[in-house]
């Protein structure tokens, strides 16, 4: 997973649409087409990876945007890697996903109320499970980022990688959204804290913001509203990492 820095293009969707929350609050989003079309823009810029979410799922703690989701998978060639959160919350839900093609599932909630879940997924498919830890105020959130957990995302780090996990998935959620700039000591402080891969996600508003959080030894970053509102190309935010 990951094996050179990904710029990893996101096709969250709310309602059978592309959108784009800011600070993880509904209400906030703004829209932006379809899902295959966004997916397939995407690819056609070079994304090797696509990371999508069913964000009423997450929301409301089981998935609702399957069809976009099936027509996404349906539409991307083999070769891309899609990874997908938002309303996984069993280990079965999870495995079948990857059977019809998913590549890796992002668990969130699920992973905090039942950590086993990371195992029994990872057990069954190795290397499928990147653990969301989204963090508000340096606490982990879920259920769409709307409950406190009291958990420190670092050690909340280091257990899920004791539990198989293939990697972290880390959102700023403090300043997802807002095209302002990336915080990158969250991310140093996970990284040092697990061996396995760190995907930040949050703020990202820059090429800069790219390269930042590269350095601070992300293995890949989710984009999204840099993209959509053309902050910068997906191409020239890869070429600036790949010329490094």
């Amino acid at each position: 997973m990951f094996p050179t820095f990904e710029v990893v293009p996101a096709v969250d969707m709310q309602d059978g649409q592309v959108v784009q929350l800011v600070g993880g609050e509904r209400g906030t989003e703004k829209t932006y087409g379809d899902p295959v079309a966004a997916a397939e823009r995407w690819v056609e810029a070079g994304a090797r990876t696509l990371h999508l979410v069913d964000l009423d799922g997450a929301f409301e703690g089981e998935r609702v945007n399957g069809d976009a989701i099936d027509a996404v998978l349906e539409a991307v060639d083999d070769d891309i890697d899609v990874q997908l959160g938002g309303g996984i919350r069993t280990a079965e839900d999870a495995i079948s996903l990857l059977e019809r093609g998913v590549d890796r599932v992002i668990l969130g909630t699920a992973a905090v109320e039942n950590p086993d879940i990371v195992a029994e997924i990872s057990d069954e498919h190795a290397d499928s499970v990147l653990v969301s830890l989204d963090a508000k105020d340096g606490e982990v959130v879920v259920s769409g980022w709307t409950e406190g957990t009291g958990l420190d995302p670092a050690e909340a780090a280091q257990r899920y990688a004791d539990l198989g996990a293939a990697g972290i998935l880390f959102t700023d959620v403090d300043v997802e959204g807002q095209l302002e700039g990336v915080r990158t000591d969250p991310v140093a402080r996970l990284v040092d804290a697990v061996d396995i891969p760190v995907v930040a996600s949050g703020g990202v508003a820059t090429i800069e913001d790219v390269l930042a959080l590269e350095d601070a030894g992300a293995a890949a970053v989710v984009v999204g509203s840099a993209l959509y509102e053309g902050e910068f190309t997906l191409e020239a935010a890869q070429n600036a990492v790949d010329e490094r």
